[in-house]
């Protein structure tokens, strides 16, 4: 777990930078209108949904617009050319990255990808070359203090596919996509509100990165990738050290 742990802090860096410019609002918007297009407006029917709006709420986003975004979504009347794809490549010394894209121009969207990876030394790969390393996965993590067996007899009814130790020593809840919105609540109910929920791709395996110089490189790919306007998310196998960890925080 301590890949993800890492990567996790990394995230939630780029989404504080991008929420101070105002950036991560596109994305969620964007997000939320596909989910309810694909799923219904409901989100106690429709786990997708559920999720966006949960991380559209975590990000401070009105109520009310993100109502707007799911009635656009649900009544079909503006972005219906936007479609979903992702797109595959390897970093610096071939760690596995994969980048989910919302777009209206395929032909634009994959040229500034594949110049992203190129630039920072990695390439764009084909269809499956590392899809079958990742999963998707909803993750919540728990309050520090939170033990197992509070959160097994929370989560009972739910079926949540296991609990995990965090690097900290905080618990983290995984489920599949469509038990997430139902796990949460009865974490919720049981007063073990998480600090952090998410519904996204994860790897089976982590690559460890030790050097400082290759980490920073990873990082500015997927910096580089998630600034593309058309890109939702970025997902890497990379698992960063303690050296380059303490690098971000300076």
């Amino acid at each position: 777990m301590a890949g993800h742990s890492k990567w996790a802090n990394i995230k939630h860096r780029k989404a504080a930078q991008d929420a101070k410019r105002g950036k991560i609002f596109t994305k969620l918007i964007r997000e939320l209108s596909v989910a309810a297009r694909h799923g219904g407006g409901e989100p106690d029917d429709n786990p997708r949904l559920r999720a966006a709006i949960d991380k559209a709420l975590a990000n401070n986003m009105t109520k009310d617009t993100i109502q707007r975004a799911v009635d656009r979504g649900a009544g079909n009347t503006e972005g219906d050319d936007m479609e979903e794809v992702v797109y595959e490549g390897y970093g610096p010394e071939g760690v596995a990255v994969m980048v989910e894209a919302m777009t209206d121009n395929r032909n634009r969207t994959v040229s500034e990808v594949r110049h992203a990876f190129n630039k920072q030394g990695g390439n764009l790969g084909t269809t499956g070359s590392v899809a079958f390393m990742f999963h998707r996965q909803g993750r919540l993590t728990l309050p520090e203090g939170a033990t197992e067996e509070a959160a097994m007899e929370a989560t009972l009814e739910a079926e949540p596919e296991e609990i995990e130790t965090l690097e900290d020593g905080r618990l983290e809840v995984v489920t599949t996509p469509d038990s997430f919105g139902v796990v949460k609540d009865a974490l919720v109910e049981a007063g073990l509100e998480p600090t952090a929920s998410d519904v996204g791709l994860y790897p089976d395996n982590y690559a460890k990165i030790e050097d400082v110089e290759l980490g920073q490189r990873i990082i500015k790919l997927v910096d580089r990738l998630e600034d593309l306007d058309d890109v939702q998310n970025v997902y890497t196998n990379a698992d960063f050290s303690d050296a380059i960890m303490d690098e971000l925080q300076e």
